[in-house]
């Protein structure tokens, strides 16, 4: 071993480690370990060099969606462990082979402190990197299924170079409601079809009212033979109804002697129906808590919103979320999406749609990152869903091709469609040529609900015609909401 050249001073030997730190080797070179040092930069620089091959050789939205699965999270928890505890032993062999003791007491002492300290220090963004991914597995193990629920035939998987199985387009029902363990089915007042071309991430949001009536169900189905004619119930002891598309779930669920005594068959007749509704397959869907939403807005620190108008709320009108361009917690942004006083069912869909678009716009990476635990435990308890866990390495990066992709919205409201007396076949042509224009090359200048564009499989009109309009139904997913932010 060629003979060292000790270090002159505390100084010396403090900056030896801090470079030690960043360049594994380079203290055991000043400290004549010619050969350690020169292996641990090699080691350093191959590994260096790895990364950026993987990080040239695969698309970066490709690489976050691998990171989902469990088998991938675990081993990023293994491997940052021992990088931990790799760097902290080669600190303190570093700060060995660099002989403080030949250094004035003082400096013994001061030095020694300090590499401590280093050694604890660089295991910090390992720690926090294992912290992460501990807890990215077990909130999306919380919330995504591994296998099939009981009673389905398990799903195949899917091929990597194909994982959409030839689909050009990936329907997904965003369902919002105030979920309860101890409530028999769910209300689902608020209910969006997200339409997403796989290729572009181009996506329509479709928005159907909560009270929607004589729903149709696709024939041959359970529910189909015992509403032949539509969802009609007489009406409750108050007079209100609960055969709207809202109570579809919770009927189902309360029934399961129309499905040969099968239980949980909600969220399944819901897709269906308003697959059938629309004219398309919906593939998964995804239940949101409301008030579960809310402890996501906090999570990302809140969101601004251009409110147009005072909107109140509470029993005794005691609430306000006032009128401007401001930054709303959960609780208000809430309140200001599913306020009913002064208002009604479409102008809160507006405004429900609305939250959605500025979170779309809000929850930038740099946000979730720095918010990472906060939102990973408010999205734990936010949502329940049949998204296989397998397809969230295709999902995450399709979701994130949405965020910077065209995003438009149609609401089958007034005077689009009239909720008593839906026109079915309008629904489901203003439908298709909604998600036509979507997947177009070229920006769509409107999606008109032109007559002629049917199915032998859509829903029958029904004798009374709504009342509609032939202008452009769909909409930037945060037009009309009072500007832009």
């Amino acid at each position: 071993m060629q003979q060292a050249k000790r270090p002159a001073s505390a100084g010396e030997v403090l900056g030896w480690l801090v470079l030690a730190a960043l360049a594994p080797g380079a203290a055991h070179l000043r400290a004549g370990w010619r050969k350690t040092g020169l292996t641990l930069i090699a080691c350093y620089a191959v590994g260096l060099l790895t990364l950026l091959a993987l990080w040239l050789a695969n698309d970066v939205d490709d690489l976050a969606g691998s990171f989902t699965q469990a088998s991938q999270l675990n081993a990023v928890i293994v491997v940052v462990a021992v990088l931990g505890l790799a760097w902290f032993a080669l600190i303190v062999h570093s700060f060995v082979v660099l002989r403080p003791g030949r250094l004035p007491q003082t400096g013994q002492i001061v030095t020694g402190t300090l590499a401590g300290l280093l050694a604890v220090l660089v295991m910090v963004p390992f720690g926090v990197l294992g912290q992460v991914a501990w807890t990215s597995n077990q909130a999306i193990g919380g919330i995504f299924q591994e296998d099939p629920a009981d009673g389905e035939s398990p799903a195949a998987q899917p091929k990597p170079e194909d994982p959409w199985a030839g689909r050009n387009r990936v329907n997904i029902l965003l369902l919002g409601g105030d979920a309860d363990d101890h409530r028999v089915g769910v209300r689902t007042d608020s209910m969006n079809l997200a339409s997403v071309d796989v290729k572009t991430g181009n996506t329509v949001l479709f928005s159907l009212p909560r009270n929607l009536e004589n729903v149709r169900f696709r024939p041959g189905t359970p529910m189909a033979q015992r509403f032949p004619n539509g969802f009609r119930l007489p009406p409750d002891a108050a007079g209100g109804r609960s055969d709207l598309l809202n109570s579809v779930w919770e009927y189902a669920d309360a029934h399961p002697e129309i499905f040969g005594g099968k239980q949980h068959q909600g969220p399944k007749v819901l897709m269906d129906t308003i697959g059938y509704t629309l004219g398309v397959k919906v593939d998964w869907y995804a239940l949101v808590n409301m008030w579960g939403f809310a402890r996501l807005i906090d999570a990302i620190g809140g969101v601004t919103l251009n409110v147009e108008n005072d909107v109140v709320f509470g029993k005794y009108n005691e609430g306000l979320v006032k009128a401007g361009t401001r930054k709303l917690k959960g609780a208000d942004a809430m309140w200001y999406a599913r306020s009913r006083t002064n208002s009604d069912d479409y102008t809160r869909m507006r405004r429900q749609r609305c939250v959605l678009g500025a979170l779309l716009d809000q929850a930038d990476p740099a946000t979730v990152l720095t918010r990472f635990n906060r939102i990973a435990l408010a999205t734990k308890e936010l949502i329940r869903t049949d998204i296989p866990r397998r397809m969230l390495s295709h999902l995450v990066p399709l979701a994130l091709k949405v965020k910077n992709a065209k995003v438009t919205s149609v609401q089958f409201v007034p005077p689009l469609i009239n909720t008593g007396y839906p026109d079915w076949e309008k629904i489901r042509t203003v439908a298709a040529k909604a998600i036509r224009d979507s997947s177009a090359p070229k920006p769509a200048l409107a999606a008109t609900a032109s007559p002629g564009v049917s199915s032998s499989s859509a829903p029958k009109k029904t004798p009374k015609k709504s009342t509609g309009t032939s202008t452009n139904p769909a909409k930037g997913l945060t037009e009309g909401c009072g500007g832009a932010l």
